[in-house]
């Protein structure tokens, strides 16, 4: 079995402020930092943190080179990335705030580039009972997706930012799906409503996928069918969550291509995702396995 994570590359230019600008406002930040970022880079770090061999495919521009270092750092194997010469990197401008909330602006670049020739040849080296990880900032998303169920490589995706891409998306055919409580709703077409109530329609809506609910303070669901297991929260001081939804998915996979039970993947992945938000930055917030463990064996 092999995992590919088809996703973004992008360079996270973090502002720090006091607050999150207002309409209209002027602020001045107390600093500026740069990391390394992109839903789909850091997803493949924390699949690689957490125990799992690591494909990932995707496109950059100039000023991104050191992406691949931090993804061959992290053990993730860039063989299928495409360098582009006259597309910009992809960034992001983010807003972090002294209580750790954040506001992002996304500039797709070269992760917009991906072509369907592109994605044809990436697939070329994968096979039935394979795994792709998929976010949604990419282009030709649709295309990847219907390839994927052809060649029957099962599909984990997370369809966020949500937009009209999705609508376009068999979600259906995933084999799981992570969404949080205000895309759960918009997936829906409905406002989020309750807890349960959420639970319900999502395993009506996806009777054959294994759903991810994340609910911030409140934790997770994991519903498979008429099966729901909930996992409540790691309590900490939040300085950054930039990357904790992230960090979540991937640790959760690498719980369950690692053997672990549901039960099991959802504490290992809500545990990382509470050391993630503890830590500045994006992908250098993602822990390893082992401070993972180290963290719940004394927790035990």
């Amino acid at each position: 079995m092999k995992v590919l994570n088809f996703g973004s590359l992008n360079v996270d230019y973090v502002y720090r402020v006091d607050h999150i600008v207002r309409k209209g406002e002027t602020l001045s930040t107390q600093s500026r930092q740069e990391f390394a970022g992109g839903k789909g880079l850091n997803q493949s770090i924390a699949l690689a943190n957490a125990g799992l061999e690591i494909f990932h495919a995707g496109c950059i521009g100039p000023g991104g080179e050191f992406l691949l270092d931090v993804l061959k750092n992290a053990g993730v194997d860039v063989t299928f990335v495409k360098r582009m010469a006259d597309t910009p990197v992809g960034h992001t401008i983010i807003q972090n705030s002294d209580d750790g909330d954040n506001c992002i602006l996304l500039y797709g670049g070269a992760n917009q580039a991906v072509t369907r020739e592109q994605i044809d040849a990436v697939l070329e080296h994968f096979q039935p009972g394979d795994y792709l990880v998929l976010q949604n900032e990419i282009s030709n998303l649709a295309y990847l997706f219907e390839r994927a169920v052809a060649k029957q490589i099962q599909i984990v995706c997370n369809p966020s930012p949500m937009n009209e891409t999705v609508k376009e998306l068999p979600l259906e055919k995933a084999a799981y799906l992570f969404v949080n409580e205000i895309e759960a709703g918009q997936l829906l077409g409905a406002d989020s409503g309750s807890e349960r109530e959420l639970v319900g329609a999502l395993s009506r809506r996806f009777p054959r996928t294994r759903v991810i609910l994340t609910l911030g303070k409140d934790g997770a669901d994991y519903i498979d069918g008429d099966k729901c297991i909930h996992q409540a929260i790691f309590p900490v001081k939040a300085v950054d969550t930039t990357a904790a939804g992230d960090t979540f998915t991937g640790f959760f996979m690498g719980g369950i291509l690692g053997g672990q039970s549901p039960e099991e993947a959802l504490r290992y992945a809500s545990k990382a995702a509470s050391i993630a938000v503890t830590r500045r930055g994006a992908s250098p917030s993602i822990p390893t396995a082992a401070q993972v463990r180290a963290e719940l064996d004394g927790q035990a």
